[in-house]
């Protein structure tokens, strides 16, 4: 019985095992019966492809230009690429696409669109575009070439590479921090001149250029906006067409406000507490009008350093004369009033005190004195005793004592004394400093910007 049961659990345990390899086994076979026809569609697609690349690069010279010899071109910018601007350059991160139709390059297959790599791209005929003002160009190449080849059944081709671009971009300083500034981006063909090579934005001036809000987050600069055109020059070689894009930047002033204006603010009002000093504290204004001035002049070299070697002044300068000449003027006002200060006057209180005290003489001297003059002017009598004698003397000298000594004068009259120049400082510097910075701030900030475009 028991081996009965063993043997029917056995079977179970076979039969269920044969079921799952019949499953299996239809599975994979209808897998394969519904899978032979895509795989012989592939490698169909596969052949198409090969013979139309063949057929495309077959007899085609990529030395000569495409004989319809119009070139669209746009430009769009890299979406989270940031500006970067060392002194009169800057740098830009980009997608450069360029369009153009090669009649050559036609083809007859199932689909309207051939989607390449770069490798094409160089057995090809390829624009020689170039950047006029640009000083240093990179093409990324990690991990392969950033490019892209797009090639439609009628010939037109669409080249995408990504480029980090450092170009020239004139600034005009006058207004520095509140300046704005318009950089542009000038593109054309190198070799080929308008007869041969016409260049034109694919979807027009003002949707050609694209600048993503992420890409528009600067540190330094408010991107206001940006503008495309074109431009025909003249030269020895013949005409050209110039592609322009321009990018109109406002500098952000928190940076300077933080790292300069503060400072010089502060100075100058710390300048002016030595107006509130007595004037004999000559050690404390010292101190004061010395340490400003050379605050003030460390400012004023450590401000210089961020900006281009330029032969004019910035608004920023202006602000920091203005403040280096209240900072000078305190100290001068200090040695005025030092010099119209009475030169008997001393500069501490012991002093002071000393000096509005008269002179004690001494009692033994007033005593020979008097002795002395007695002598001399008074003949004595028999009939006089020395004791008479001695109290006359005492007598004279005391009424000579009285008749000497004078009332000692208040010492608050010299002593911690202010001085009408300082009086009028006080009221005078500080409106004078205000009235600067209201008309200061309000000609710059309420000033419209000034951009000048430099073609």
């Amino acid at each position: 019985m028991g081996y009965e049961a063993h043997c029917s659990a056995a079977m179970r345990s076979v039969w269920v095992a044969a079921v799952f390899v019949s499953f299996t086994w239809r599975l994979s076979l209808c897998q394969t019966a519904t899978g032979t026809p895509n795989e012989a569609e592939l490698n169909d697609n596969i052949t198409v492809f090969t013979r139309i690349l063949d057929g495309l690069l077959d007899g085609y010279d990529n030395r000569l230009r495409p004989g319809l010899g119009v070139l669209s071109s746009r430009l769009s910018k890299c979406p989270g690429a940031n500006f970067c601007f060392p002194p009169q350059e800057y740098t830009i991160d980009v997608f450069f696409r360029q369009s153009w139709k090669d009649e050559r390059l036609r083809f007859k297959g199932p689909m309207g669109m051939l989607p390449l790599n770069n490798l094409l791209a160089s057995n090809i005929w390829t624009p020689d575009t170039f950047f006029l003002n640009g000083k240093k160009s990179i093409a990324h190449n990690m991990t392969t070439p950033n490019k892209l080849l797009r090639l439609q059944d009628d010939g037109t081709l669409l080249y995408t590479m990504r480029l980090t671009i450092s170009a020239e971009c004139p600034m005009q300083l006058e207004d520095f921090p509140m300046d704005a500034h318009a950089c542009p981006l000038k593109f054309g063909s190198y070799a080929y001149p308008i007869s041969e090579v016409v260049y034109k934005w694919t979807q027009g001036p003002a949707k050609s250029v694209v600048v993503a809000e992420e890409g528009s987050r600067l540190n330094q600069y408010h991107l206001i906006g940006q503008t495309a055109g074109t431009q025909d020059i003249s030269t020895s070689r013949g005409q050209y067409t110039v592609m322009m894009a321009h990018f109109y930047l406002k500098r952000k002033i928190g940076y300077f406000v933080i790292q300069t204006y503060m400072p010089c603010f502060m100075t100058v009002i710390l300048s002016q507490v030595s107006f509130w000093l007595n004037r004999e504290s000559v050690p404390a204004r010292t101190v004061f009008g010395v340490t400003t001035v050379l605050t003030m002049t460390t400012l004023s070299i450590s401000a210089r350093n961020s900006l281009p070697k330029v032969a004019y002044a910035t608004a920023m300068d202006w602000f920091i004369a203005v403040c280096y000449a209240f900072v000078f003027s305190a100290l001068i006002e200090f040695a005025t009033v030092n010099y119209f200060t009475k030169r008997s006057w001393a500069w501490d209180g012991k002093k002071a005190m000393e000096a509005q005290q008269p002179k004690k003489k001494d009692p033994l001297a007033l005593s020979k004195k008097a002795n002395n003059a007695c002598s001399t002017g008074v003949n004595f009598t028999a009939n006089i005793t020395k004791d008479a004698a001695i109290a006359t003397i005492s007598n004279s000298t005391a009424v000579q004592m009285k008749s000497e000594t004078k009332p000692a004068l208040d010492p608050k009259k010299t002593y911690n004394s202010v001085s009408k120049i300082d009086k009028m400082s006080r009221i005078v510097f500080p409106v004078l400093f205000g009235t600067f910075n209201l008309v200061y701030w309000a000609t710059y900030l309420n000033r419209e910007p000034v951009i000048k475009t430099n073609v």
